[in-house]
């Protein structure tokens, strides 16, 4: 039987592509916007665009986790190298010309199916090593991470300055072709020891999850609300630090200080693991997303704004790893995949869209602050129905 690999080199691997792949989203992500106005393209165009994006990930998702969960002996990082060759050869295409509406949409669309979609695939190739009882730091690399995040923005955020905002495809293309390089040497999990299953049992769909267990649909719709209060403030910041009196340096601040504090989360996310357990740890996250809108709610000033801006730790920074535990001991070994892709759609992929489409109308209809209020109330329900599933499981128990 092929041994593992040593601790050292899954750990050190997995925290390289942590690293390339935030960065990689980061400069794609952070610029889109600014490189579809400048391409002629409007705010709504541009709203539309990344709406296609987000929902295309969302879509393909449930598909590509079934079909890992179904083919077991094609490895994970195969299946995450190939989409990131496709993506690499779309952002070729996007620099290299210049498309219409239809056009652009159907890069956005692509770029949704095979990057955006993806990143369940990391998290489960740190996941079947941790099943195995290797003891993969997988809160420190996604820290890691998220502060890669924060770098590169202020890093790219120069460069569209200096050399104008077309060159950040350039280094969202050279990290693409990093990150292969990188899923490429990744170590390759032996196939004979994913956990064994009975003849009779094979992945299911995503309803029989929904279905099978109230306490995880429950958890799950905690973490829509849960990012449904906080992921407008991601995507608004520049609102809310231009109303309170900032500008676009001041953003750049505001953003750098709010991923770095997620990277102290990856050091004590292990702790509260042990201690509450990963639903435990998952409620605690969600309250803390729910605490942070209503406290910028409160701020009376810019100073104010940046200094809450570290409550990131506790919320959205304590949120991603006690997710992937969550999702990962709450489905049947033949679902694995797909319970770490249903729990993304839920939180990241529905609970962005539609927190940021009825952020964007309340801002219209009411400023800053009725949207931080609806993020607020947002963010009560999923307090809400997170303590429903606690006290479900606790029942069931």
């Amino acid at each position: 039987m092929k041994e593992l690999p040593s601790l050292r080199r899954v750990n050190g691997m997995y925290i390289l592509v942590q690293l390339i792949y935030w960065s990689m989203f980061g400069a794609f992500s952070g610029f889109q916007t600014a490189l579809l106005l400048g391409r002629g393209f409007s705010s709504g165009e541009a709203g539309v665009f990344a709406a296609l994006r987000c929902l295309s990930g969302i879509l393909a998702q449930p598909f590509l986790g079934g079909w890992a969960d179904r083919n077991p002996h094609v490895p994970l990082k195969r299946i995450l190298g190939t989409s990131l060759i496709v993506a690499l050869a779309v952002n070729v295409i996007f620099y290299c010309t210049r498309p219409g509406f239809a056009g652009t949409a159907l890069i956005f669309l692509a770029l949704g199916v095979v990057e955006l979609n993806t990143y369940p695939l990391v998290d489960s190739m740190a996941v079947q090593f941790i099943n195995t009882g290797l003891q993969v730091n997988y809160s420190l690399g996604r820290g890691l991470g998220s502060f890669a995040y924060a770098v590169i923005c202020v890093v790219l955020g120069g460069q569209a300055a200096r050399f104008g905002v077309e060159s950040v495809l350039l280094v969202h293309g050279m990290l693409l072709s990093l990150l292969i390089i990188a899923v490429a040497l990744y170590p390759t999990f032996p196939t004979e020891l994913l956990p064994k299953r009975s003849p009779c049992e094979a992945p299911h769909s995503v309803w029989y999850l929904l279905r099978s267990s109230r306490s995880f649909s429950l958890m799950l719709a905690a973490a829509f609300f849960g990012m449904t209060a906080v992921m407008p403030i991601v995507n608004f910041m520049v609102n809310i630090v231009t109303d309170r009196g900032g500008n676009s340096t001041h953003l750049g601040i505001a953003l750098f200080l709010m991923g770095a504090s997620e990277l102290p989360a990856a050091l004590l996310f292990p702790h509260l693991w042990r201690r509450l357990g990963s639903k435990g740890t998952l409620s605690l996250a969600v309250s803390f997303m729910a605490l942070k809108p209503f406290l910028f709610l409160l701020t009376p000033s810019l100073g104010w704004v940046l200094a809450v801006q570290p409550i990131q730790m506790l919320g959205y920074g304590l949120f991603t790893p006690s997710s992937v535990y969550y999702a990962n001991e709450s489905v049947p070994i033949a679902d694995r995949v797909r319970g770490q892709t249903v729990m993304m759609i839920a939180s990241n992929g529905l609970g962005g869209m539609v927190g940021n489409l009825l952020a964007g109308y309340a801002i219209d209809l009411g400023g800053v602050n009725a949207m931080l209020a609806l993020c607020t109330l947002c963010g009560g329900l999923g307090i809400a129905f997170a303590a429903a599933s606690i006290r479900c499981s606790t029942q069931k128990t």
